[in-house]
């Protein structure tokens, strides 16, 4: 679940609900702390908390600024309804409204559950165990191979059933494959089988170069009329974007338009996806969340070689 932050209770933060008719505390009231409405004898008016519905408003009647409200927020934004995601590294998620204008509608993120929420917790857990870590992967896999079949393009179609009914109902239109960017993308492969049987799958192998720590192909392989078809490009982690990018060139100079790549992925940071959509505008990015820190312990967990 995500974390609540919680502000001092002479700062409230934004969204913070704060209970006018509490129990009055025994100790002495301080500087700056609020006067309950049962107090007795005390006829003055007073100030009143009140849960905001927009961040130009004030956590406090006549007190609080935006200001303030920023720094009892541990700093996670410069000010309050600011756009910026590079200040939202305290952030737990980034949401779809966010996404769209920061980043781009490219951008596509799986609807939230709590269920994504434990199997995203169990693969960044340091202490879960290769056989719990693996399980929550390919599980997770799955889903993100799912919501990507659904950016293909389907046909409709009328299947007879056992009882003689005409049914009309829809299938893939032919002309996808997938490819999967060594070593982690590997991991992606077998979810995508699972779910499409015949399907082709190229391979792209990028390393970083000793010398110059640029990234560098030094394989790929697809299939002849990959010019012709949908891919499925598969990556669990956006950190930079730089392989990605790297991939996507590849693919470029074998004939594929980026509007027809659809890149699947696990976790993403804001900076990997904002540049692979800087570069190519029309790729689709899917993926299950959007953090400043990418659980880049991904492919040698789950190849046993971490």
């Amino acid at each position: 679940m995500a974390t609540e932050l919680r502000c001092p209770d002479s700062m409230p933060c934004l969204n913070q609900q704060v209970n006018s008719a509490s129990t009055p505390s025994p100790e002495p009231q301080r500087p700056g702390d609020l006067i309950p409405d049962n107090v007795v004898g005390n006829n003055t008016p007073k100030a009143k908390p009140a849960l905001l519905s927009s961040p130009a408003q004030s956590s406090v009647l006549g007190e609080g600024s935006p200001q303030a409200c920023s720094s009892a927020s541990l700093n996670l934004e410069p000010k309050c309804g600011s756009g910026n995601y590079d200040a939202l590294a305290g952030d737990s998620l980034l949401r779809d409204s966010q996404l769209s204008s920061q980043i781009g509608a490219q951008l596509k993120l799986l609807p939230m559950n709590e269920q994504i929420r434990e199997l995203q917790t169990i693969i960044r857990d340091k202490t879960a165990s290769r056989g719990d870590f693996m399980f929550s992967a390919d599980r997770l896999i799955r889903l993100v191979v799912e919501e990507g079949l659904n950016q293909l393009p389907y046909k409709e179609c009328t299947v007879t059933t056992p009882t003689g009914y005409k049914y009309e109902g829809v299938k893939f239109e032919k002309g996808n494959c997938g490819v999967s960017i060594m070593r982690s993308g590997e991991a992606m492969e077998q979810g995508l089988r699972d779910c499409c049987r015949s399907i082709r799958i190229g391979k792209i192998l990028i390393q970083s170069d000793e010398e110059t720590q640029r990234a560098k192909v030094y394989y790929a392989k697809f299939p002849p009329d990959i010019y012709r078809r949908k891919v499925l490009l598969m990556y669990p982690i956006l950190s930079t974007g730089n392989t990605v990018i790297e991939a996507v060139k590849v693919l470029i100079e074998h004939g594929v338009q980026p509007s027809v790549i659809i890149l699947l992925s696990l976790f993403s940071t804001p900076h990997g996806a904002k540049s692979i959509i800087q570069e190519f505008p029309d790729i689709t990015i899917l993926t299950t969340e959007v953090h400043p820190v990418a659980p880049t312990h991904f492919g040698q967990k789950y190849f046993g070689t971490d």
